[in-house]
């Protein structure tokens, strides 16, 4: 397998190398203060990155929230830092969204601890940032597995509960502009964020009669600190700015994906329904496939990234 690995846990390609998120300006929730009292929400990939900053904002307004990914030892360090932050309510459940029986006992676990779940942000995902010739079958199958199979497994599960026990609920899944785009370098991810696209419209249409919406948000850049600079170190940070690709000439901060995404979660949009939200600053519409860029990149650049990266 070649090429440079993204983590699977957190989503979008700037926020998988730190924890910290860079504020771009002083951003305040939109949200009054208990506005989610008494829901709970899980949040796949949870533990950092994107995740967290969305699960942190709905803690804020008084959800019980849930975290999984892989790593307990992440999920655990990171719950006890977001109760200690915001005084509220975290479970951590160690889960790989690739296995069924996982996601039903992660709902177990849930159910027994807070009862009835209100809504599921489907989070998790993993990349290569690679030319697609230098990837084997199995980087498409890790990829394809966590972003698509980890999604609708999780989705089918929940929504079977939700259905039998007649109860509302909604599902927001984290996509990417490239979903429908397409982006050369990262075909694996496209394929699979293409799929959960697909998901998100059919079941808003299929499962609206047991009052279950499904929404997605497609996010631009949402660095955390460093992240790009361990991406593309030295002369390739400049070169590749993603700023300089965006018409606002900004990155995102995290609050702002958090507003939305506690919005599309909320009661306040429950006439909002198969919709997919950008929030990139217009950089699709800009520059289309998000990573065609690199072609640019040459084949002695991707093997000093190969090289200082890992394989």
């Amino acid at each position: 397998m070649i090429g440079y690995k993204i983590r699977s846990f957190p989503n979008y390609l700037l926020t998988l190398a730190a924890e910290k998120p860079i504020s771009i300006e002083t951003m305040e929730g939109m949200f009054k203060p208990e506005a989610f009292q008494g829901k709970t929400i899980i949040i796949t990939g949870g533990g950092t990155g994107l995740g967290r900053s969305m699960g942190r904002y709905l803690l804020q307004l008084g959800a019980n929230l849930v975290i999984t990914s892989r790593k307990k030892d992440v999920l655990e360090q990171a719950a006890a830092q977001l109760m200690a932050e915001t005084g509220g309510e975290v479970l951590a459940v160690s889960c790989d969204v690739r296995k069924y029986e996982e996601i039903e006992r992660l709902l177990n676990e849930t159910e027994n601890r807070f009862g009835v779940i209100h809504g599921v942000l489907n989070n998790a995902a993993g990349n290569f940032i690679s030319p697609t010739e230098r990837l084997s079958h199995r980087a498409f199958d890790i990829v394809v597995d966590i972003v698509l199979r980890g999604t609708y497994y999780t989705t089918l599960a929940a929504g079977k509960r939700w259905i039998k026990n007649k109860q509302p609920g909604v599902f927001l899944n984290i996509v990417t502009t490239y979903a429908w785009t397409g982006s050369g370098y990262v075909v694996p991810s496209a394929c699979g964020k293409a799929g959960v696209l697909a998901l998100t419209r059919s079941l808003a249409v299929e499962w609206a009669k047991y009052n279950i919406r499904s929404n997605a948000i497609a996010p631009g850049p949402f660095p955390t600190e460093g992240a790009w600079s361990r991406l593309l170190p030295g002369d390739l940070v400049s070169k590749f700015d993603p700023a300089a690709r965006i018409p606002l000439k900004r990155v995102g901060d995290h609050q702002e994906l958090a507003n939305l995404a506690a919005y599309l979660l909320s009661d306040y949009s429950a006439y909002i329904n198969g919709e997919v939200v950008t929030i990139d600053g217009g950089e699709w519409l800009r520059n289309g496939g998000e990573f065609s860029h690199f072609e640019e990149i040459t084949e002695e650049m991707w093997d000093k990234l190969e090289k200082s990266r890992g394989k």
